[in-house]
């Protein structure tokens, strides 16, 4: 085996000290640990640090482990190989200095086999995370060695990490023509005659495809050597169907194999269209796709592969079928997770370039403390190397379907801005919503006549597109623009495959018209109804990325108690939030209903003299942004207060019924808003939405009474202690009987054995401000999430009610 397991057996201290890198430091005082870890989540949220970064401190952390140098080791080269650290990391082993990555975000690897000590003998390494500038993101980025770790020991004769390339150039039903090309490495003191054997396996483990090639490698050299192989009636990936093959490659000297090494992938066809869209295998593909920062609630940014499991099940339950990853690489797992459940990803790698941005404010800088310091500082020196370590490690992945290289990058440039037209006094900055004020010519004016700069955006989007096609040709470069009327004329775009806007839907006939020989599509867009009515009337739009799947933490500076931004499908937890219902109607056609309702006077709407129920501004969906309308998932109000229902459905008509008795149906036909809505006093009891015309579909709340009790839900019942597996156990209030209390909330309690370990407690506020690690909170809708792995060396342990218990503490009398 090339690889182990290098998560277990760490400590940890929160200081720092030069001492700490000494190999015969005592370490006996300091915590024990497994990886992945952030130390910033399990802090107490603070009004006095930012919201920029959650209210969440940094820090100077430093981990320790000692391992003996296996005998497998002996002769062999060894690396240790970092998924990502966050940030600013040094890497110290037996005293000595090996490596370190000041990108918090970027995989990397490092040869620590002159340093290592005689097999059998026992090692230390250390690992030095400055986390100090803790505002140095516009977003929660954690604080620790996050990801995965790993110990890699090959022959000197070797395929280097990451050092198979396999591509599909062909693909029919018929067959696939697969290539790869493998990378060898010969450290060896003299030259070697070698043979390389790949067979490729099915997802049965069959045996579909073989090649054998013989090469040679002077001493310290290295090459790469192409093989093709052909799949008869391949299994094709899709997010429908995400089936995957498993590529066998070996390195042999005579009859001995050297190295061994398999390579995940998928057989599928990608193109891009400007006129007609996605193309997947040959069929029109709509793109429905969601962003997603690196941070999952309690949890943090160390995100055990079954909490991103459970988040992705949820976006599919809804339709989505792809994912842009905000704005940073994603972690190897998440991008494994996405291959077997089919997400399409768009993989970006930078958020900033050549200048900054303002972590508090967004946009371009207006703070330059040394706290607020982030990676612009370091782009000049690091940015080719982190793209190209993020590209190698990503571009096996059947599920990566285009690379990303910037986010909103126009705003660190400032005569982008001022060209645009939008920011003059008589335009108010308003871009959303409004084609651009002044000509293309005017544009074109304004821009070109003014002055560059130090560096000139376009000239280093040609670079970064540059780096990603040395190592792949077989994906497209994008970025998400929030400036494009300007970027289609700097040159910027001709750097780009793919045209992402930002928030500019009402600007992708100004753009397909223009430039038509681009593809244009949504990177970033809000989650309301008119951003995907847009793309339903246009073909040459393939799709969006909504902003965003799920709830994240920070970018709230100034915002106390807020601590993270409520945009997504999901909450914090991972709960389904009511916008989910919205796309759950419009990505996923099977049949379906849900109810919410709010007092007409908090209400959206009201009734009209007529007895309809109208804007209360009228037309005012067409222009709603981040954030849904505040509404109540409860039936619980005033006898006869005036309550307006609101009934989200992917049925032609629905049925509204109030302890049986029929208050009408509404048609989708009649409300351009895809909201359908009734005025209905209030009377306790059971309301129920049912889809007609064969559209079998129902919801139903029911009015409760006080919480007495709490119901627990287990999404499995046995664990296992490994460093992935965990259990969600999802608390809901409920009545004397057995009727969810969501208009109540209360204090609970987390009761949990011995050899159960507490990752985290949560109940989806982004306005909740207690600790995260804590087995004691407040319910919000009545509800709250446990997230818990077994202890490491523990048997594993069945769960249910008995076993993991909860209780009330205290009762809250207001939502």
């Amino acid at each position: 085996m090339r690889s182990t397991d290098f998560n277990f057996g760490w400590k940890f201290k929160l200081e720092d000290s030069s001492d700490f890198r000494r190999a015969d430091y005592d370490d006996s005082g300091w915590r024990a640990l497994r990886l992945p870890h952030d130390w910033s989540i399990e802090q107490d949220f603070d009004p006095s640090l930012d919201g920029a970064t959650a209210y969440l401190p940094g820090g100077i952390g430093w981990y320790r482990k000692s391992f003996v140098t296996p005998k497998s080791a002996d002769k062999k080269r060894s690396f240790l190989y970092f998924d990502g650290i966050y940030n600013h990391s040094e890497i110290w082993l037996n005293g000595t200095r090996v490596g370190g990555r000041i990108n918090g975000y970027t995989p990397f690897y490092i040869d620590i086999t002159d340093h290592l000590l005689d097999p059998g003998k026992q090692n230390l390494v250390a690992v030095r995370v400055d986390r100090s500038r803790y505002i140095d993101s516009r977003w929660y980025p954690g604080a620790g060695i996050y990801r995965d770790v790993k110990l890699v020991s090959v022959d000197p004769l070797h395929i280097p990490i990451w050092g198979v390339f396999i591509k599909t150039p062909v693909v029919t039903e018929e067959r696939a023509e697969v290539t790869l090309d493998v990378e060898v490495a010969n450290q060896r003191d003299e030259s070697a005659q070698f043979t390389i054997h790949s067979v490729i396996l099915d997802g049965q483990g069959r045996e579909v495809a073989r090649a054998d090639s013989s090469s040679k490698l002077a001493a310290d050299q290295s090459g790469t050597f192409m093989q093709a192989l052909s799949i008869k009636s391949p299994n094709l990936w899709s997010p429908d169907t995400p089936n995957l093959y498993r590529a066998q490659t070996t390195i042999s000297l005579g009859d001995v194999v050297v190295d061994r090494l398999e390579t995940r992938f998928g057989v599928r066809e990608i193109r891009f269209d400007p006129n007609a869209g996605f193309y997947l295998n040959g069929v029109n593909t709509e793109i429905k796709g969601v962003n997603l920062h690196h941070d999952a609630g309690a949890v943090g940014v160390a995100v055990p592969k079954d909490v991103w499991r459970r988040r992705l099940e949820s976006l599919k339950r809804a339709g989505t079928n792809a994912i842009r990853t905000a704005h940073n690489p994603a972690s190897q797992e998440f991008l494994d997770l996405c291959d077997e459940m089919g997400f399409l990803v768009q993989a970006e790698i930078f958020d900033e370039w050549d200048n900054p941005k303002d972590k508090r404010l967004n946009q371009w800088e207006r703070h330059d403390d040394r706290i607020s310091r982030g990676y612009a500082d370091y782009f000049q020196q690091e940015a080719e190397s982190d793209l190209k370590l993020s590209v190698k490690r990503d571009r096996n992945h059947p599920s990566v379907i285009m690379w990303s290289i910037g986010n909103e990058i126009e705003w660190t440039y400032p005569r982008y801005k001022d060209a645009t037209g939008y920011f003059d006094m008589n335009a108010s900055g308003n871009y959303f919503y409004n084609p651009p004020f002044i000509t293309e010519q005017e544009i074109k004016d304004r821009f070109h006549g003014s002055e560059a700069g130090q560096y000139v955006l376009a000239k280093t989007a040609a670079k970064l597109s540059g780096w990603v096609k040395e190592l792949d040709t077989s994906r497209p470069v994008t970025a998400n623009l929030i400036l494009p009327s300007v970027s289609h004329i700097s040159g910027y775009t001709d750097a780009l495959d793919i045209v992402g806007y930002s928030y500019r839907r009402v600007i992708y006939d100004y753009g397909h018209e223009k430039y038509p020989e681009k593809m244009i599509m949504g990177t970033e867009n809000v989650v309301q109804w008119h951003e995907w009515k847009a793309i339903e009337e246009r073909d040459f739009i393939p799709g969006t990325f909504l902003w965003t799947g799920t709830d994240y933490l920070g970018e709230a500076h100034g915002a106390w108690p807020r601590k993270a931004v409520r945009s997504g499908l999901l909450d914090l937890a991972g709960f389904e939030a009511p916008a989910y219902d919205l796309y759950r109607t419009l990505w996923n056609p099977a049949p379906y209903v849900a109810i919410t309702s709010q007092t007409e006077e908090k209400s959206l709407y009201r009734r009209d003299t007529d007895g309809k129920v109208v804007e209360k501004t009228p037309g005012a969906w067409e222009q709603r942004v981040w954030g849904w309308q505040d509404v109540n998932r409860h039936w619980n109000y005033a006898n006869g207060e005036p309550v307006i229902v609101e009934v989200l459905s992917n049925c032609p008509q629905v049925e509204l019924f109030l302890n049986g008795s029929s208050l009408g149906a509404r048609a989708l036909a009649d409300n351009p808003d895809r909201l359908l809505k009734w005025a209905v006093p209030f009377a306790g009891g059971k309301l129920s939405a049912r889809g007609i015309d064969g559209c079998a579909a129902t919801s139903e709340v029911q009015t409760a009474t006080q919480p007495v009790s709490i119901e627990l839900s287990f999404d499995r019942h046995l664990l296992s202690a490994d460093k992935d597996s965990v259990a969600h156990v999802e608390a809901q209030l409920v009545d004397n009987k057995g009727r969810p209390v969501r208009h109540l909330d209360a204090n609970i309690e987390f009761v949990l054995p011995e050899g159960l370990e507490l990752l985290g407690t949560d109940n989806g506020r982004s306005a909740y401000m207690e600790r995260y690690k804590s087995e004691r909170l407040r319910t919000s809708e009545g509800r709250a999430l446990l997230i818990v792995r077994a202890a490491q060396h523990s048997k594993p342990i069945a769960l249910d009610d008995e076993v993991v218990s909860a209780k009330i503490t205290s009762l809250l009398q207001t939502p």
